[in-house]
């Protein structure tokens, strides 16, 4: 009998089940807080706390897989290490193109010549000498570097010596732009690596953990990974390729929800403590986005499940609105420690900072605010910000670690780096104050959410009569929030209104009457055309009532709240290669390989050889991705265009798709 384990660590939670595969049923699953300071610890609490329930040994277990929202976290709160980008054949304007400038945040960007042509060939030799001086100088302030050439998909040589010359000269991580996408678009190819790049050290610190415990208690099964697009993928090989796991979380609750429901068609809605994540499932099957995952703001390259990722869950950040007269609540998308949480962990400290802010009649912006340190050092940081950490030392009130406002900009730069978390009021301290949940220190809630009810909106009234009230507001914010996620994935799915902005039509006057029923001289409603499914711990709590004001169906199954460890493990493993051919004169059809373009005379001959070697990589790469029983499929797409009658050739696309179940470790 082999028994699968699954484990998934999210922002608030670590999640750990186990599936008897023979029965294809969860005999167990645990909950145990993600430790981010050392994430071995919530890892280990869940698995240890899974496997003890369903009453086998760790050597039981035959395969364990992982899935993980830290990476799409990270790119929603806009945090990440400190990179450079090396630029190869690029200018100024195309570095501004795809969101790249705005996704370096201050990050060092070095342009030099070099680069190829739409045909392959050599645009301007490249000075590797200068790759390995930029690299040295650059070393002691990033924690990797990302490396985007001009046309590196036609020939990805220029990518390959710079990324060599920068590991010699500094020992740093490299990311090459060719190994994540091999299609055109080089800025957002170039995005796409430095977002790969920030995410790094993160995933190689999970992995980490999650390996170590599993040897440490005896567990010798092969871990896996769960890619954006619900495929799995080695442990080692996710190492270098993070991005791919942007969106793994979600897509492992797109499988999770399918298995554990059945469904054909149903909106999966996954709320989590930073994200709620919204898909569509479309005769049992999820969408593959085309565009690549958009995540943070940010269109990638990574092929991804079409989700739909917001920054609201159950510890998204309240915030106040008093720029109008009335005032009024928004959510997210920062992700904060609820007060309740922190309470439960440094509750002297808690309860005397929230005390003496009572002890006032008027409350202040930092007040029933805190700060944490995450880890990590002030290697690379401006004096200011170095300084600040060094006097936060622990878990303090805002207020005793600011001593002046310019270390307000300093404290988000260290929340941007994820060297600090803060701590304020959210939703989950909501629940705790109308005692839907109890798990941390609900009186600790009831003050923060006292202290927050005395702000003022602009007609100098306070925004609540009290903690219960807020917390309703707060309730009801997210419940009109995830209803909003929700209408715009359902608009973005529907055929009806492709091309138009989903976000807008869910925001339209008119639809917002209609899901409130309106009766006037216009009379409306509105609702989904199909049920939607309800993941997350927190599902039931908020669910329902977006069930009732879209007019929908909600479906929350049983271990709703592990629907992501369990996708976890159900999946395949899936790698993909693609590659053209091109036709630069007649007669003469070049193949675009992984060594470099290859000329032939004769077209078939061409496409026959791109397709041997597209295979060979698509199988070798499943391989080491962990499958067991390898089997490949091939796509062929030609273009060609009719020329004063005659048909030309313009260029043929092969994609070779080598997929098969995770080996598993038996006896």
């Amino acid at each position: 009998m082999a028994f699968l384990l699954g484990v998934d660590t999210g922002g608030t939670y670590t999640d750990a089940v186990i599936i008897d595969e023979g029965a294809n049923a969860v005999v167990a699953s645990a909950k145990a807080l993600t430790t981010r300071r050392d994430l071995s610890l919530g890892i280990g609490q869940a698995v240890d706390a899974a496997i003890s329930a369903a009453r086998i040994r760790p050597g039981d277990v035959a395969l364990a897989s992982l899935s993980t929202t830290l990476a799409t976290n990270a790119l929603v709160e806009g945090q990440g290490g400190r990179v450079a980008l090396i630029a190869i054949g690029f200018d100024s304007a195309d570095l501004e193109r795809a969101g790249l400038g705005e996704a370096m945040k201050g990050d060092p960007v070095v342009a030099l010549p070099g680069g190829h042509a739409h045909s392959g060939l050599e645009a301007e030799p490249l000075d590797l000498g200068r790759v390995a001086e930029v690299a040295r100088d650059l070393a002691a302030g990033v924690v990797g570097f990302a490396v985007a050439a001009r046309f590196a998909t036609r020939n990805p040589s220029h990518e390959v010596a710079a990324r060599e010359a920068i590991r010699a000269a500094t020992g740093r991580p490299v990311t090459c732009s060719h190994e994540l996408s091999a299609r055109l678009n080089g800025p957002k190819r170039a995005l796409t690596a430095v977002l790969n790049a920030r995410l790094i050290g993160m995933i190689d610190r999970l992995v980490t953990a999650c390996e170590g415990h599993l040897a440490r208690i005896g567990v010798t099964a092969p871990l896996m990974v769960v890619r954006g697009d619900g495929a799995l993928i080695s442990a080692a090989m996710v190492r270098e390729r993070p991005i791919e796991t942007i969106l793994s979380g979600p897509a492992a609750s797109i499988v999770g929800a399918r298995w554990l429901t059945g469904a054909e068609d149903a909106l999966v809605s996954d709320i989590g403590g930073t994200t709620t994540d919204v898909a569509l499932l479309r005769q049992g099957l999820p969408e593959i986005d085309p565009e690549g995952a958009r995540v943070g703001g940010f269109r990638t390259m990574v092929e991804a499940v079409a989700m739909r990722t917001t920054g609201l869950g159950g510890d998204s950040e309240v915030h106040l609105d008093t720029t109008g007269l009335d005032g009024g609540l928004f959510l997210g998308p920062r992700r904060l420690i609820p007060v309740s949480l922190l309470a439960r962990d440094h509750p002297d400290m808690v309860h005397a900072a929230l005390d003496q802010a009572l002890s006032g009649e008027v409350a202040g912006e930092l007040d029933a605010r805190f700060v944490l340190p995450m880890g990590g050092g002030a290697d690379g940081l401006p004096p200011r910000d170095a300084a600040l950490l060094a006097r936060i030392g622990g878990a303090v009130p805002v207020a005793r670690a600011i001593a002046s406002r310019l270390d307000v900009a300093a404290l988000d730069r260290l929340v941007a780096r994820g060297l600090v978390m803060l701590s304020g009021v959210t939703p989950s301290d909501a629940a705790h104050v109308l005692g839907h949940i109890g798990a941390w220190d609900a009186a600790a809630a009831e003050k923060a959410l006292r202290i927050l009810a005395r702000r003022r909106n602009g007609r100098g009234e306070r925004i609540a009569p009290d903690a219960a009230t807020l917390a309703r507001m707060i309730q009801d914010q997210l419940t009109r929030q995830t209803a909003l996620c929700l209408l715009e994935a359902a608009f973005g799915e529907d055929p009806a209104f492709a091309g138009q902005d989903a976000a807008a039509l869910a925001r339209h006057p008119l639809t917002q009457a209609a899901i409130g029923a309106h009766r006037g001289v216009i009379e409306a409603s509105l609702r989904l055309g199909v049920p939607v499914i309800g993941l997350g711990a927190s599902a039931p709590t908020y669910y329902p009532a977006v069930g009732e004001r879209l007019g929908a169906r909600m479906i929350l199954p049983e271990h709703a709240g592990v629907a992501n460890a369990i996708g976890a493990v159900v999946g395949q493993v899936s790698q993909r290669t693609t590659g053209i051919v091109t036709s630069p004169a007649e007669g003469r059809f070049v193949a675009h390989l992984a060594t470099g373009p290859r000329a032939f005379g004769d077209r078939a001959e061409a496409i026959a050889a791109l397709e041997a070697a597209l295979t060979a990589e698509a199988e070798d790469r499943a391989r080491r991705a962990g499958a067991g029983d390898v089997l490949t499929t091939v796509r062929k797409e030609i273009r060609e265009a009719e020329v004063e009658g005659k048909r030309m050739f313009i260029e043929a696309s092969v994609t070779v798709t080598a997929a098969g179940r995770p080996r598993v470790a038996r006896g």
